[in-house]
């Protein structure tokens, strides 16, 4: 179909742990710029307080956002995108909701996918935005220039511990019926590489393996604009 007469494309964009939409603002440039509209709404606690949110609370709140009631452009092509935390929870809901296509960054590995990963147990809440550190962002964000790393620090947020270690035992999904972009940082400490390739494999993706980023480094970091420019591409020519 030329891109002329194409169906309008939305990209609905869901965030990792302690982070928010704010981490898409490079992406959302770049598709924005493309004639893709972008949403990247912020995940928020239960109302029975953040210690208590789990995992299906947030499902819930991506469920909502693609639900009767989402600001969506009738007849537009909907596609997911998710990066760790947020890469499961759109994976977790993509058979349901039926996306045009799917692009997982650093996604956290749902079930079937082995090995788990691993690491000591979360507290009720894990204190991100309280304990933020300049050094800290510097240390997880390696590939990110000065002003990325304040622009992160500055948003930080604590995050649900219940909802981390119900996503790192795992998560039971179904995969979805529709092009699917897996995107693997070279560097990332937190989701092997290895593990979003087995992924790839087992839901039949395209795979990327990105050389030289960190877990953060694909939204966040230097190359997060050529990145973006690479995932808009494939969704346009996908979706052709």
């Amino acid at each position: 179909m030329p891109e002329t007469t194409r169906p309008p494309i939305q990209l609905l964009c869901m965030h990792g742990a302690g982070a928010g939409g704010w981490e898409w603002a490079i992406w959302s440039r770049v598709f924005t710029a493309r004639g893709v509209q972008v949403r990247a709404p912020d995940l928020v606690a239960a109302r029975s307080g953040l210690a208590a949110t789990c995992f299906a609370d947030y499902r819930q709140q991506v469920r909502n956002w693609i639900g009767p009631d989402a600001d969506d452009t009738p007849g537009a092509l909907r596609v997911l995108a998710g990066a760790s935390l947020g890469g499961l929870l759109a994976l977790s809901v993509a058979a349901e909701v039926r996306p045009a296509a799917l692009i997982l960054v650093n996604p956290m590995p749902p079930a079937l996918i082995l090995p788990r990963l691993s690491g000591e147990p979360y507290p009720e809440i894990v204190r991100w935005g309280e304990q933020r550190s300049i050094a800290g962002t510097r240390r997880v964000m390696p590939d990110a220039d000065d002003a990325a790393c304040l622009f992160a620090f500055r948003r930080w947020r604590d995050e649900s511990g219940a909802a981390l270690e119900q996503a790192r035992r795992g998560v039971t999904v179904e995969f979805p019926q529709c092009p699917i972009l897996v995107l693997a940082s070279e560097r990332d400490t937190d989701v092997p590489a290895h593990v979003s390739r087995e992924l790839a494999v087992r839901c039949g993706a395209d795979f990327e393996l990105l050389a030289g980023c960190s877990h953060v480094g694909p939204l966040l970091g230097v190359r997060a604009g050529h990145i973006a420019e690479r995932a808009v591409s494939w969704v346009l020519s996908r979706l052709a």
